[in-house]
This record gives C-alpha cells, structure tokens and sequence, in this order.
C-alpha cells in the first residue's frame, strides 16, 4: 500500500471519521481508522459498533492498492501537526504504516484490516433523496431538546418521520418540544414511518453536513438508518423503542397571543438570566397590555428585571419559564419576530414564526 497526499485532502475527512470513534474502547481495533486503497479513491472508515462513517478521497498519481488500521487520533495528530500545504507520503512496510513529510518521519503501528468489525446494516425498506441543506436545517432547528442520557432512552435521540410528502424531525426532553418540517420532498412511502436516530449521530451528522444543496440518499430500515452521498456513507443503528405521541402535547386553543421581536426578547432573556438561579434557571414572565417584564432573582436575593414592547393585549397574566429553554428557541427562529401563544400559567407555551414558517416550539411552564 502505497500513496500520498496534500494536507488539506486527509484532514476534514480525517477528523470526522475520528469523531464517530470513542475514546475509551472495548477492543484495540476500535480505535483505529480502517484505510482502504482501490479503484483510484482512498477510503477511511470509522466505528464504535454503533455509528460508522466513511469517506472517501478520489486519488491522482502513482499508488499501490492495499488495506491496513492504524491509530485514528495518532494519525490525525500528525496530519495536524504538519505545515499547511504539506506533501504526505504513506507507504505500508513490514505491517508499518511510514508517514513522511518533508524532514519529517513517523512509523505507526497497525492492525489486520481484516479483524476490522463491519458495521451490521441489514435491509432497508424506505429509500429517497433530499438535500444537504434540507437534513442540516432539520437538525439544526430541532436538535438542542434532545434529552442527554435520560433513563428514557428513547427521548436521547432525535425522532425521523416520514410520509409521502414531508420529512419532519421532532425532538424532546420531557420539559420542552422542537419540531420542524421538511415539505418539498417526495418519499416512497403509503403511510408514515418513524426512526429514532440517537444523539450521538445526530451530533455527527451536524458535523458532516452543510448548507450545500448537493443530494443525499436516505436508506431507512428497521434497526439502521444510513445517508449517502459521492464523498461519504454515514450507518447508524436506531434506538429500538417507542418515542412519545408528541401531537398529543402541542398547546391547542390558547387565546393569549405576543409578537415580539427577536432581537429585543434574545437580548432580554440573555440579562435577566445572568441572575436566575443557577440551577434551575427560572424567569418569570408578566403580562400586560402591550407590555412584556421579565423577572430572574436567586438565592442570594438578587434580581434582575428586563421589560419589552410587545404587541399583546390577552389581559394581564404571570408565567414561569426556565430561561435557558426559552434563549435556545430565539437562538434559532428565523425572522425578525417571534409568536408566542398562552392559555393560562399552567398550560405550555407554544412558539413560532409570525408566519407560520416550519418550526413549532413548546415550552413547559415551571412553578416559581
């Protein structure tokens, strides 16, 4: 196995796949990066037994075809370490992988490619194709409530579903639901079909992804879900279990509707909280006719007190919120304004876009 390449070309691909590979492993090999050399493209191929990512880099030159693992965050390190624009070479010698660089020499050690564990895929029976862009957006406006190693481990991932005409993502805590709905899609499907994705490759893929309106193919099955495109192949396994029936929660019939802007309330939110309590970071929010008082005090008897103009005039009322919550939705909607629907101070909140856009977030109030 012989070839070599610029910097530039190994190191993204690099660090991604040693995204996906945990640092404390059950056997050696885990943690190392699988190279396959043939048919003109270098391949690079990391997994946990759960997650496995590959990417591929296309090759010019001279190169001798082979296969080989070596230490992923060794391999990386170095590729780091060298100057921007450097020439590498790898050359596979006596089950040792020789980097060079210029003035520079490694030897790393290696592991058969043939002890290197195939992640399972099994049978897919849902198969389409959107954008780039269109999954990023999804993740992005919806990821921040997944739940983070809750005993319901059905909440630790993000929920996929799909029908003929929409790709909607939807994520919870038990404290707070993001939601948000990909339409311009067609997909194969007669009825609906739902995957739990787990946080983990939820967080990967964000990485993977970007604004790129380049396609990627989405093969869903019943225990892995796998995204594909010209540069990389993401598998993951699904979270085998029941996500909650979030149609159930959406606030309906609330009469007690704010706008507000964005900026004014993201800026407010972002004071007051410097003084909530620190642990459960509770606000209390007062309403009255075209007027919005934010209220954050502590233990140590401090209080902070932030009002904003609003159009509103549902009566006076006063509701609690934890604050980080309600900064995470004004974090990413969209537009300049935000709607913001209430019923009594017991019941959730739900927040949108003005227009009605393709995000819906609800936020459950908390006793003060």
């Amino acid at each position: 196995m012989k070839f070599n390449l610029i910097r530039e070309q190994l190191l993204k691909p690099l660090q991604l796949v040693v995204g996906v590979i945990e640092k404390r492993q059950t056997m050696p090999i885990l943690a190392n990066v699988y190279l396959e050399l043939k048919n003109n493209q270098l391949s690079l191929t990391g997994t946990d037994l759960e997650i496995e990512m590959v990417v591929r880099i296309p090759l010019d030159g001279d190169f001798e075809e082979g296969e080989i693992t070596v230490p992923a965050k060794k391999l990386a390190d170095i590729c780091r370490s060298l100057p921007e624009e450097s020439d590498i070479k790898f050359e596979l010698s006596d089950n040792r992988l020789l980097v060079k660089s210029g003035r520079s020499r490694f030897q790393l050690s290696t592991l058969p490619a043939s002890d290197y564990p195939v992640t399972e895929q099994g049978e897919h029976d849902t198969l389409f194709t959107v954008t780039k862009a269109g999954v990023k957006r999804l993740i992005d406006r919806t990821g921040f409530a997944m739940a983070q190693q809750d005993v319901r481990y059905y909440l630790n991932g993000m929920l996929w579903e799909v029908t003929p005409t929409r790709f909607r993502a939807v994520s919870t805590d038990g404290h707070r639901l993001a939601l948000c709905d990909l339409t311009s899609v067609e997909i194969p499907v007669e009825d609906r079909k739902l995957a739990i994705v787990p946080r983990k490759g939820i967080m990967e893929l964000s990485r993977l992804l970007d604004d790129n309106e380049e396609p990627v193919e989405i093969a869903l099955g019943p225990t892995h879900i796998q995204l594909r495109t010209d540069v990389f192949t993401f598998t993951s396994k699904l979270i085998d279990g029941k996500f909650p029936e979030y149609e159930r929660v959406l606030p309906q019939g609330g009469d007690k509707v704010l706008f507000g802007a964005k900026a004014d309330l993201k800026q407010a939110f972002a004071r007051a909280s410097i003084l909530s309590n620190e642990k459960y970071r509770g606000v209390r929010l007062i309403l009255s006719d075209g007027l919005l008082t934010i209220v954050a005090n502590n233990p140590e008897q401090e209080e902070a007190t932030e009002e904003v103009l609003v159009d509103y005039n549902g009566g006076d009322m006063e509701i609690g919120f934890n604050v980080s919550y309600l900064q995470d939705v004004t974090n990413v909607i969209d537009s300049d304004s935000i709607k913001i629907t209430l019923s009594n101070p017991n019941a959730s909140a739900l927040i949108e876009e003005p227009n009605g856009g393709d995000s819906l977030y609800v936020v459950m109030p908390m006793r003060m």
